[in-house]
């Protein structure tokens, strides 16, 4: 294990996570790490504990390049696995506890994992189902008649075999979250976690920082802030599951100062009528990623909540990233902000060309933190890649954008979400922007379905705000006097929710799907 002081670490070019958690380790033992709603450990616990694992996958004959996986809510044990692991060099495929059994059999069976970390809601989830052969069960729970976490650990005290692991080498398949079709492994190597880590020294993530998760460990949203927050020396505070009331209750006790959150928990958290009341004055950076955030949104977080604001615009494949500082650009607040430095962004025509600055076209980026790959599968993989004219590899987003003279990047919509109604192209997020303005609507999607006479037409989907009377035809009314032509709404439908998955993102397939159904 390298003895180097965390600093010396994180100046090199590559570096191990793992490595920098045993240099605070030694540095300061007593120093909180990890803390859930039950329990909390220090960095010398977690160091010790994450030997424990590695130990015992190098027993179990997991070895460096195998793969493990990870299905359970956010909790201690949950992040000791995952860093420990790695610490073997082993890569993690951290699964959604929200997929059906059958998606999660699948994802086992397509990262080759040799070991399945779970609690009790997914063990029950999968007992009907055939699992992969030969795949090890470990709970993180303890329960009565199964091998649990503390039954499969190696006696503490006991050091792993060091293991060499190269910049490329896979850190952990992330699946996608499926919204467009079947989930896909995405696999992204040690430096491009790396990047993340030594990108985040620029916003305080130090050893006095305080990091709070509120969504799930298996999303790279919640990742590129738990990661930086432990490369930093900090402590992190895992949610199980999210509550608007228990994030600010938490916030206050344990004097956060860092939290990465999806649009919708910012839009819940901002409407709480009691918000203003708790403490919020140690908050030094808010980020946020993952969905559309409204502009209006931003201008009220940085007016109600202490401490600067950031929107990431990327993918979890990687390639290139936007990023918004609000708090210093509050008139770019329609933006996604600008390219990050070292990062490359382009915008594509159909035909692959680049498009003059101004003009409309899909985002390509390259960086240093890019996917390696979608695992087991070439013909995906090279559907995500685009070339320009001196081979330079960059990642596709499907994103519609446009960048201003200040290069500033506006995303107009997904290219696969864009309507083309009567020959004309319709960005479902301008007529959300104008559904957002009414008054009515605490929240909107609009999605193209077919239609004889225009090929697809815009249909929106709305949830009305509580104190509200206004109908269908109000809204549709409303809108469409606010919009041109070729824009109007065909039909408004009215919805107690919009169905999103656990990061925020609104699942348009099953809007359009139940549209077209009924």
């Amino acid at each position: 294990m390298n003895s180097s002081s965390p600093e010396t670490l994180l100046d090199q070019d590559f570096g191990l996570i793992a490595e920098l958690v045993h240099a605070y380790a030694r540095e300061r033992p007593r120093q909180p790490a990890l803390i859930d709603e039950q329990r909390a450990i220090d960095y010398g616990e977690l160091d010790q504990r994450m030997d424990q694992v590695a130990l015992s996958l190098q027993r179990d004959n997991v070895g460096s390049g195998a793969a493990i996986a990870i299905c359970a809510a956010s909790c201690v044990d949950y992040a000791v696995v995952f860093l420990g692991a790695l610490r073997a060099g082993v890569a993690v495929a951290p699964l959604s506890p929200s997929s059906t059994a059958a998606a999660l059999v699948t994802m086992l069976a397509d990262s080759g994992a040799r070991i399945l970390f779970l609690d009790e809601a997914i063990a029950s989830a999968l007992a009907t189902v055939a699992l992969p052969s030969g795949l090890q069960l470990v709970r993180l729970d303890a329960a009565p008649g199964v091998r649990s976490l503390e039954a499969w650990l190696a006696p503490a005290g006991g050091v792993p075999t060091p293991v060499s692991i190269a910049p490329d080498a896979p850190f952990n398949i992330i699946y996608s979250s499926g919204t467009t079709g079947a989930p896909k492994g995405i696999v992204q190597p040690h430096s491009m976690r790396w990047s993340h880590v030594r990108r985040a020294r620029n916003f305080a993530y130090d050893r006095e920082a305080v990091t709070i998760c509120s969504t799930p460990l298996y999303s790279n949203t919640t990742l590129v802030s738990f990661f930086p927050a432990l490369a930093g020396g900090g402590a992190v505070v895992l949610m199980a599951k999210f509550d608007g009331g228990k994030f600010l209750e938490m916030s206050q006790r344990h004097r956060v100062s860092h939290a990465m959150l999806v649009p919708v928990q910012y839009q819940r958290l901002m409407d709480r009528a009691d918000f203003d009341s708790y403490d919020l004055g140690s908050y030094r950076m808010k980020f946020c990623t993952s969905a559309p955030f409204a502009p209006a949104l931003k201008a009220n977080i940085l007016k109600r909540w202490p401490g600067g604001l950031i929107e990431y615009y990327g993918m979890t494949e990687g390639g290139g990233t936007c990023m918004l500082l609000a708090h210093q650009f509050p008139d770019k607040l329609h933006t996604v902000g600008q390219p990050v430095p070292g990062h490359d962004i382009r915008l594509i025509d159909e035909q692959g060309k680049e498009v003059a600055r101004g003009e409309i076209g899909e985002v390509v980026g390259r960086s240093p933190a890019m996917m390696k790959e979608y695992f087991n599968q070439p013909g995906k993989t090279a559907e995500a890649e685009w070339f320009d004219g001196d081979g330079n590899r960059f990642i596709r987003t499907g994103d519609v954008g446009r960048f201003d003279a200040e290069g500033f990047l506006t995303l107009m919509d997904r290219r696969k979400d864009m309507i083309i109604s009567g020959g004309f192209n319709i960005y479902p997020s301008d007529l959300e922007a104008v559904l957002l303005q009414n008054p009515a609507v605490r929240d909107a999607a609009v999605v193209g379905v077919p239609s004889r006479e225009w090929g697809e037409t815009p249909v929106a989907f709305v949830v009305i705000k509580a104190e509200s009377a206004a109908t269908a035809a109000d809204i549709k009314q409303w809108v469409n006097e606010r919009v041109g032509k070729t824009q109007r709404l065909s039909a408004v439908e009215l919805t107690a929710e919009l169905p999103r998955n656990a990061i925020g993102k609104v699942l348009k397939r099953e809007l359009r799907d139940q549209f077209v159904a009924a």
